[in-house]
């Protein structure tokens, strides 16, 4: 199996049912720059995969919120 790491998300698109993600790297940090990033992978689910992949995305962080690892911000209003 392999490893990707990837540093956040460029772009995400709906195309015949199939979510296709682009995954990037930060390459270098600026100071009052925007960083710079390269693409790395292309992540594809179909919509049932993506609402799975939330919802265990949003367990791990209630545990990690429970564990004390984390903390939630209040959002504005």
């Amino acid at each position: 199996m392999q490893t990707i790491y990837a540093d956040g998300i460029a772009n995400m698109l709906l195309v015949d049912g199939v979510v296709r993600v682009d995954l990037v790297n930060v390459t270098s940090v600026e100071k009052d720059k925007e960083p710079n990033v390269r693409p790395n992978a292309t992540l594809a689910m179909s919509l049932p995969a993506l609402i799975r992949v939330h919802d265990q995305f949003g367990k791990m962080i209630d545990k990690m919120v429970s564990d004390g690892i984390l903390t939630k911000n209040q959002q504005p209003q």
